[in-house]
């Protein structure tokens, strides 16, 4: 495909190639970079190679209870927020030090935990930040929470990292789980040698056409990914895409973990269309009809399995061959964007099939 053109105010691509290095490598001032970074011009309405990937490096590690927390950092770097289908840009400010990360998962069975966490930074002075960190999507991070912070100055610094209770449905092995507050102390140091000597990717001649980057990984962080198609359980009766989201459904008789009182449940598992990243914070509903009559009609409820991580399920009469089944996206992933996913998975069309 033509190579797009890209939107240069302050930093530019060199040369059309891929390139990586820190930013002073590169030539680059960090300021500059922090506050105009390339963004292709005529984004698809889907996932998409950015034109720059920002490296990330990991503070430490820490629990709470059965909670496990990993402390990452970057360059302060724009997103865009989503309220509904509104989506707002939030830009650097001038006093933005780092973007700071954070993943959440059960230590028991390295389930990725959609739930809301919120930090406080002190340093021997007392209180200098405190922020809900927002939910988002990252290209070579996937689900994460994350936020830009004002720091006074390097050094070191302790920060309280909380999470209120689990405010899902769950599957049997997560009942009475997740159902208290909780929060962990650790400290870190900020370095600006360290944050804004990460590596700085250009994409070059990929920035802009559909598909993203690897997901990063690192040791005993779990990814925030879906299973396979394959590993997902029950019958399978339908797939498709809506919002460059990829939607896999199947059916599970009564008897297992997921039905209740006997009856078969229906189990909807969206995630992005490149790396099986896990999309939370949807409201789905379903209808199926049978020739003229209208089987099942209600929401789909988010729920929680340590196999099968986020999805979307509903105890139905049954489905049998020649239904026809419609799943709605009520809200699509209330979820802030990095560059590469902030114009997908908002524009989300049912999906419509026959058994």
């Amino acid at each position: 495909m033509n190579r797009r053109r890209l939107l240069k105010s302050g930093l530019g691509l060199l040369g059309g190639t891929s390139l990586s290095g820190c930013l002073s490598s590169l030539g680059f001032e960090t300021q500059s970079a922090w506050r105009d970074p390339p963004l292709v011009e005529n984004r698809p309405t889907a996932v998409y190679y950015p034109a720059v990937v920002e490296g990330m490096g990991l503070y430490g590690t820490t629990t709470a209870g059965d909670v496990g927390f990993a402390l990452m950092h970057s360059f302060p770097h724009r997103f865009w927020n989503l309220t509904g289908t509104n989506k707002t840009k939030v830009v650097v400010q001038p006093d933005d030090s780092l973007h700071l990360m954070v993943s959440a998962w059960d230590t028991e069975t390295n389930t990725i935990l959609p739930l809301d966490i919120s930090a406080e930074i002190s340093d021997t002075s007392g209180q200098v930040a405190s922020n809900n960190l927002w939910p988002m999507l990252s290209p070579n991070m996937g689900f994460h929470y994350g936020d830009n912070i004002g720091l006074p100055g390097e050094g070191q610094y302790d920060i309280t990292l909380r999470v209120g209770p689990l405010q899902t449905n769950r599957t049997e092995p997560f009942e009475n789980r997740f159902t208290e507050a909780q929060s962990a102390t650790m400290s870190f140091t900020f370095d600006t040698d360290e944050t804004y000597n990460l590596t700085y990717r250009q994409l070059g001649e990929k920035a802009g056409s559909r598909g993203t980057v690897d997901l990063m990984g690192m040791q005993k962080i779990p990814k925030p990914v879906a299973p396979p198609k394959s590993n997902l359980p029950g019958r399978l009766i339908g797939e498709g895409s809506s919002g460059d989201a990829r939607f896999f459904i199947t059916v599970v008789e009564g008897g297992t973990r997921f039905g209740k009182a006997g009856r078969p449940q229906m189990i909807v598992s969206p995630r992005t269309p490149y790396n099986r990243v896990i999309l939370p914070r949807m409201t789905l509903s379903t209808t199926v009809k049978r020739g003229q009559k209208t089987v099942f009609q209600g929401p789909l409820q988010a729920s929680l399995d340590p196999e099968i991580s986020c999805y979307y399920g509903a105890s139905l009469p049954g489905v049998e061959s020649g239904d026809s089944v419609s799943i709605t996206v009520q809200t699509p992933p209330q979820l802030a964007r990095h560059d590469g996913y902030e114009t997908a998975f908002i524009d989300m069309p049912p999906i419509e099939f026959t058994v």
